[in-house]
């Protein structure tokens, strides 16, 4: 594509992980959005234009500009200097794909002006490399559902298949407390039992047969998980009481979102929400934790460009 762009700006999905049983394979993307402005700029400028995002480098050592920066180095480019500013409705170190967004949005951004020297599946492998981990990136990235695993070899393309996003409404319960993921993970076991194991290996399989064949009253049983959920439950109050009873009180799954403390409980009629509502309101005054809802719908389009240099002011 021939353009000579000066600016860009790029609309990035939440997602969530896991799943229950698809460890760091399986991720969702949401209807919440960060959105990035980035263009060349005479100095390095980031802008959080959130209060939550106001803690947040606002020189090179920012997340998005140290990704665009990267990506201009890999296409043999000279650093650029750039103006970002970053709008986002997705809470941070909740597990909801935060780090995610800012990822794919400055790649997708930093591309864009270094004339898209890297296609989309390259751009994948390089938010994988940053992220650790494919499934938050891949649900931002492409939308709807994505299963991936990482590859054998670094330089190799991410194995992934995309799916459409279910016919779903997510009630999203958000506990007022920050969960890094570096702790989350710290709980988890260095070895594990085989039979948690073989555990987990059936129910992510039948996770994915049953998203593909839109059986979701698997979804159930199939979002089981004994590999993460139950190790992370200590660090998230109310976490077991709810995937265990939930599915009592309207939900068709339940899981953990991510490293947490976010949890996610999907449903599909009013009477289920309303049902579910009360009891997880119920669940978290009993452990005295302050919590908000959101009701969110699967995004199916991904990462989008919604305008670039000839819409955007340089002000």
């Amino acid at each position: 594509m021939q353009h000579s762009p000066t600016a860009i700006e790029v609309k990035v999905p939440a997602s969530t992980a896991n799943l229950g049983p698809g460890f760091d394979t399986i991720g969702l993307a949401f209807q919440l959005y960060t959105t990035i402005r980035m263009r060349f700029a005479d100095q390095i400028e980031v802008i959080s234009h959130n209060e939550e995002l106001k803690s947040l480098p606002t020189d090179k050592t920012n997340l998005i500009y140290r990704v665009a920066a990267d990506l201009f180095t890999r296409a043999g480019l000279p650093e650029p200097k750039l103006a970002i500013d970053i709008y986002s409705d997705i809470p941070l170190t909740r597990g909801l794909g935060s780090s995610a967004a800012a990822i794919v949005g400055g790649l997708i951004g930093a591309n864009y002006l270094a004339g898209e020297p890297f296609t989309q599946e390259q751009l994948f492998s390089i938010a994988v490399q940053w992220e650790g981990h494919p499934d938050n990136v891949g649900a931002s990235l492409f939308g709807g559902i994505v299963v991936a695993t990482m590859p054998e070899n670094p330089d190799d393309p991410v194995p992934y298949v995309r799916l459409p996003a279910p016919p779903l409404h997510i009630l999203v319960t958000i506990p007022h407390f920050h969960l890094a993921t570096t702790k989350a993970r710290s709980v988890l076991p260095e070895q594990y039992e085989k039979e948690d194991v073989v555990y987990n290996i059936g129910r992510s399989s039948l996770l994915v047969a049953a998203l593909t064949q839109g059986r979701l009253d698997l979804l159930k049983k199939a979002m089981r998980d004994r590999i993460h959920q139950p190790h992370r439950a200590r660090l998230v109050p109310g976490l077991e009481e709810i995937i265990h009873h939930a599915p009592e009180h309207g939900a068709l799954g339940v899981a953990l979102s991510g490293a947490g403390p976010t949890i996610l409980s999907f449903y599909q009629t009013e009477a289920e929400k309303e049902q579910l509502i009360s009891f997880i309101d119920q669940v978290m005054t009993n452990h005295q934790i302050d919590y908000e809802n959101m009701l969110l719908t699967p995004d199916s389009q991904g990462a989008q460009i919604c305008t670039t240099h000839s819409s955007l002011s340089s002000s």
